[in-house]
């Protein structure tokens, strides 16, 4: 176990923070990511990779924790930290370094969009692997993927980034 959380737990811990937003609860979701793991270990049956299974429960965490967060209604606190929404000196600069301003054009996407275009480029997963985490169809993974790139090459664009790196 301590292999098996050592080897992953950066993976899993950065694909919940991407999907949660927030450190603390993303810390709660792998704690409870593993401990699952740790439970239900016997249950595992190889029709998939390990890196899929631990993110597939990872991903079950992550909108319980969401949904969770949802029905406690909004906190003073959580409110203050929401981002404003205008540009302040530093997002222009960061807006001029390329991978800032794809990560911001990532954030304008939809979250099944980001979902896929995550778990493929950020986590190396196939779209059998994505079709196994999120639980949609092969073809439904890639019809996502094909928009998601096209919505993104679009906010580049609109951004000032072109698709050459220098």
């Amino acid at each position: 176990m301590r292999v098996l959380f050592a080897r992953h737990r950066l993976a899993v811990h950065r694909f919940v923070l991407r999907v949660v937003r927030d450190e603390a609860v993303a810390e709660d979701a792998v704690s409870e990511t593993f401990l699952d793991v740790w439970r239900q270990a016997g249950d595992f049956e190889g029709r998939s990779k390990v890196t899929t299974w631990l993110l597939s429960i990872a991903r079950f965490k992550a909108f319980s924790a969401l949904r969770r967060r949802r029905d406690a209604g909004l906190d003073e606190e959580w409110a203050a930290e929401i981002p404003d929404e205008a540009d302040t000196p530093e997002v222009v600069s960061q807006k001029l370094d390329k991978s800032a301003a794809i990560r911001l054009s990532m954030e304008k996407l939809s979250a099944e969009h980001r979902e896929v275009l995550d778990l493929v480029y950020y986590h190396e997963a196939s779209v059998d692997e994505v079709a196994r985490i999120v639980g949609i169809p092969e073809g439904t993974v890639k019809t996502r993927l094909f928009h998601a790139r096209k919505k993104l090459a679009e906010l580049l664009v609109a951004a000032g980034i072109d698709r050459g790196w220098p």
